[in-house]
């Protein structure tokens, strides 16, 4: 997602030496990204990598040394501001059991100039919830949905959600992202996804940034990732020649084949022991981030 000056009025988030920091725990250390208008960015990162407290410092509930700006503004001075133009969802999000669903829209039209109550409305009828539901007795899916229905109707310009789907079963997150999709997604604003289910997502993402011990070890677009990452598979004859040329990871396939992953062309020879596949979001999010309890378990 690198950006140039002719298109810098694109920009929702600008971000320079970002650093986020409990005491002498370094939660984030100096990320530096862009993310422009009209795209759908999969945030990914092991847990404690960092991905919810750059999501709370781009909301203006953590302080951040470096230079940021979101909107135009900055999150922690005109966060009021800011929220008119923005909407999020966080991993801990729950709405009151004891109200109906239109008892929310009335609250959030109170709440929020930018809301509408019939988009809302409108929103619900791709759900099986009715206005007069109690949230209460709801599911964890339809709560969701409901969830993402009130806030799908702000008219915001940046959308970010934080596991939004933590908990629901396979069909339920899948109607969840087809809403979001469909419903909310229009080639002007951005959404910012922070998931663990990589593989879900990874069709709907134009961009990727992954986030590894606090460190932004790739922020690329979908496209230039599978230009610059090529895979090898090939048979386990060649696996010590594959080796010799120090792959990124080395994984087996569904299958039992093996393969490699390398940053950018590996050399001619190397190229020719394999046939070359595309490497999967998961693939590569192993390859360039380390799972902190493997290494627990290996110490």
């Amino acid at each position: 997602m690198s950006t140039t000056t002719s298109n810098m009025q694109d920009l929702l988030v600008s971000a320079q030496d970002l650093s986020l920091r409990y005491g002498s725990k370094t939660a984030l250390e100096r990320a530096t990204f862009n993310i422009p208008k009209g795209r759908v960015i999969g945030l990914l990162g092991h847990n404690g990598a960092g991905k919810t407290s750059l999501m709370k410092a781009l909301v203006g509930l953590l302080p951040a040394e470096g230079q940021l700006q979101v909107l135009g503004l900055s999150p922690r001075q005109q966060r009021g501001a800011l929220l008119e133009q923005l909407c999020y969802i966080p991993d801990v999000a729950v709405l009151p059991r004891w109200a109906r669903v239109d008892e929310l829209m009335c609250l959030m039209s109170g709440l929020q100039p930018r809301f509408s109550a019939e988009r809302a409305r409108t929103l619900l009828k791709r759900t099986s919830v009715g206005e007069k539901d109690k949230i209460k007795n709801l599911s964890k899916g339809m709560v969701t949905q409901v969830h993402l229905a009130l806030i799908a109707a702000i008219d915001a310009r940046l959308m970010i959600l934080d596991e939004p789907t933590l908990g629901l079963d396979v069909l339920s997150r899948k109607n969840f992202y087809e809403m979001l999709i469909d419903e909310w997604c229009d080639g002007e604003r951005t959404v910012l996804i922070s998931t663990h289910q990589v593989e879900e997502v990874e069709t709907l993402l134009s961009d990727v940034m992954m986030l590894d011990e606090g460190r932004l070890v790739l922020n690329i677009s979908l496209e230039d990732m599978d230009k610059r990452f090529i895979a090898l598979s090939h048979d386990p004859a060649t696996a010590e020649a594959i080796a010799s040329a120090h792959p990124l990871l080395r994984y087996r396939q569904q299958g039992g084949r093996s393969a490699a992953i390398f940053d950018g062309a590996p050399p001619a020879d190397i190229a020719a022991l394999g046939e070359r596949i595309r490497p999967s979001l998961v693939d590569l999010f192993m390859a360039l981030t380390r799972n902190p309890a493997l290494q627990a378990k290996n110490a």
